[in-house]
């Protein structure tokens, strides 16, 4: 057993939320019992994870969508009404890590994905390593063990369409494709989440192909016109690893138990 406060302070010791301007709270969001044994992690506080937690007895949850986002309403009726008393009625802790938990260079959503996808970060494009978000490097030739072929798994050239098998292989959902340059790809700039909007920060840095989780009606026209291929992914597809990688790290650390539920969500 740890207790609630020691488990946020090793969080916040490796995660670092202080030095994040974030769009919510980091940290302790609900609070709940003292004594924790068991935390449940997944990407988003929604009812069905709650439910889940109830159901294993956890003592936190551990997520990297919390609660409290700002402009949204305030008032604790309806949806939220009824979290806050699942997690109050059965004294779970909710504890939430975004742009931090983005960020972290072993534990992060960004390195995950990288790692997943045989991506070799050189440099952030928006902060140094730790602290930016826009990730930038190459593909790794060595990928898979093997030489490389056309099916984007392995092989020594990496095109648009190869990419986008290698997506679907790693994270089990086809990513929509824009092809926006063509021939092989030596600059890729990744961003988990919803970075969309970072494509053309990404172009000026001279990546030809940028991977993020969702695409808005304008990152069609940028991707097109800035010649860069852009690969929506999918927001919780490309953000489940962090946040089990952030438990596992916990349940090594401190002998508690841990377990991921991955809630469904093709957005």
């Amino acid at each position: 057993m740890i207790s609630r406060t020691a488990l946020q302070a090793a969080i916040d010791a490796e995660l670092r939320p202080d030095a994040f301007k974030d769009y919510t709270v980091n940290g302790l969001q609900v609070e709940g019992r003292e004594g924790i044994t068991r935390v449940m992690t997944g990407v988003t506080a929604c009812q069905a994870l709650l439910d889940a937690a109830v159901a294993w007895e956890a003592d936190a949850v551990l997520v990297h969508h919390g609660y409290f986002w700002k402009n949204e309403p305030v008032a604790v009726t309806g949806m939220k009404r009824r979290r806050f008393a699942t997690l109050l009625g059965h004294d779970i802790n909710l504890l939430a890590y975004h742009l931090p938990l983005d960020a972290h260079p072993e534990l992060g959503n960004n390195a995950c994905l990288g790692r997943r996808l045989g991506l070799v970060a050189e440099r952030c494009l928006d902060g140094d390593m730790g602290q930016g978000l826009l990730w930038f490097g190459a593909p790794d030739p060595e990928f898979g063990g093997a030489v490389l072929n056309g099916n984007g798994l392995n092989g020594t050239e990496l095109d648009s369409r190869a990419l986008a098998k290698r997506i679907e292989a790693a994270l089990g959902r086809r990513p929509l494709l824009i092809e926006g340059h063509s021939g092989p790809l030596e600059r890729i700039a990744w961003c988990t989440g919803g970075a969309q909007d970072m494509l053309p920060l990404a172009a000026e840095a001279g990546a030809q192909a940028f991977i993020s989780g969702e695409i808005s009606e304008r990152t069609t026209h940028l991707a097109r016109e800035l010649g860069v291929t852009y690969l929506a992914a999918g927001h919780h597809a490309t953000e489940r690893e962090g946040i089990e990688a952030l438990g596992e790290w916990l349940a090594a650390r401190f002998d508690i138990e841990h377990r991921f539920v991955d809630i469904d969500n093709p957005a």
